[in-house]
């Protein structure tokens, strides 16, 4: 049984990581591509990636937790595989849109199958111990990481042929793995564990509602709402920020993102678990955020291409948080109510997604057009550094005193 697990979970890496790769091969060129497309500048071209984001993060609000609901009740290996599948899909759509709205239409077929991360999520939830937990969900921070070291790189090789390339690509790697997954995946959910579906429990406001039922975890979800809302500080607005202000290429863009994949790989791969046996979670999880919102605020106030590497140092070891929070919100859940526990995670997740990219590429949009009252390019780190400080705060008078 510890070598299925094993082997399971090893399983899993590959296809976040693939995953992951998809995702990341196309942000060094998508900048570039609105601007063209539109004919618009770079700053504004950051508004129309943010409509993007938003609408993905819509459907994938609202199928989430459907997703997750669903493969608590027929398992999680159907659902990844067709989560896999919608995603080449998407990829394909995006590869030969003509129009802005093509690229709409994409990104929403990805978020109605976006489900991969959060039945991966149950899938480890299925096969972990209290022991190895946050091991195993820093593996998955880890595949994040390295598939943002590949990702990007390839996007900027790729991009320099054709900035369609990369969705082709992307395409590619995704049907791959959904083949992949057919012939390998094994389930993971056992029938006993399994519960009926409840459409009142899977929807993303009633699974929102019933996370918030559990005493023990509700001020924790506000606090991980903040940490997902400022991460589009980055996430949204880091390829349009730095082409903006210090004229980076997209090739510059992807060895950047690859730097910080190599930090995120190192920190989740294998200190998020140390950190947690040393410091115990509590303190783990309080270090993290802390770090983050240094990461932040020092990105708000760089002035040349060396301090944006720097930085990234302080950010990346923010990372210890996440796998070491997550861990400790699936203790205290049920076994059966895993899938509803990631899919109400996801749906927190894509609600930050909804207006994550809107606030932080619309106010570095308005801090550095023509005419601006308030010239600062770096403003939305300086918002993401605050929401962080709150987060903080509420996770301090939680945790911190346990």
């Amino acid at each position: 049984m510890a070598q299925e697990n094993k082997t399971a979970i090893t399983f899993i890496f590959i296809t976040v990581l693939i995953d992951v790769i998809g995702f990341g091969i196309i942000i060094p060129v998508l900048p570039k591509l609105l601007s063209e497309m539109n004919n618009i500048s770079i700053n504004e071209a950051s508004t129309y990636g943010g409509y993007l984001l938003t609408s993905f993060a819509i459907a994938q609000f609202i199928f989430s937790p459907i997703m997750g609901s669903l493969s608590d009740r027929y398992g999680r290996r159907p659902v990844i595989l067709l989560s896999l599948l919608g995603f080449s899909l998407d990829y394909l759509i995006l590869a030969m849109a003509p129009t802005f709205l093509w690229l709409m239409i994409g990104r929403i077929v990805a978020g109605i199958f976006g489900a991969s991360y959060t039945t991966a999520s149950a899938y480890i939830a299925d096969v972990s111990t209290e022991e190895n937990r946050a091991k195993n969900f820093g593996l998955l921070g880890a595949a994040f990481g390295l598939g943002f070291i590949i990702g990007p790189l390839l996007g900027g090789l790729f991009g320099e042929i054709g900035p369609r390339i990369p969705f082709y690509v992307a395409a590619g790697l995704a049907f791959v793995n959904f083949i992949f997954g057919y012939f390998v995946l094994p389930e993971s959910l056992s029938l006993e564990n399994r519960r009926n579906f409840d459409w009142k429990r899977a929807n993303p406001i009633g699974t929102i509602r019933q996370l918030f039922g559990y005493k023990t975890i509700g001020y924790l979800l506000v606090a991980f709402f903040l940490l997902n809302l400022a991460s589009h500080a980055v996430n949204s607005n880091w390829a349009y920020f730095t082409m903006y202000r210090f004229d980076w290429s997209e090739s510059m863009v992807g060895i950047s993102l690859a730097f910080a994949g190599v930090l995120i790989s190192i920190v989740q791969g294998g200190l998020a678990q140390k950190a947690s046996n040393y410091f115990g979670v509590n303190k783990s999880i309080l270090i993290g955020i802390s770090m983050y919102t240094i990461g932040m605020f020092l990105f708000a106030f760089a002035s040349s291409t060396w301090m944006m590497f720097v930085f990234l140092i302080p950010y990346a070891f923010g990372g210890i948080s996440t796998p070491v929070l997550q861990s400790y919100l699936v203790g205290q859940v049920a076994t059966n109510e895993q899938g509803e526990l990631q899919g109400g995670l996801t749906s927190i997740q894509s609600l930050t997604t909804i207006f994550g990219p809107l606030m932080m590429t619309g106010i570095f949009f308005h801090t550095t057009k023509e005419n601006t009252s308030f010239y600062f390019p770096g403003s939305a780190f300086l918002l993401a550094s605050g929401l962080l400080v709150i987060s903080l705060l509420i996770t301090y008078l939680v945790l911190g005193k346990k």
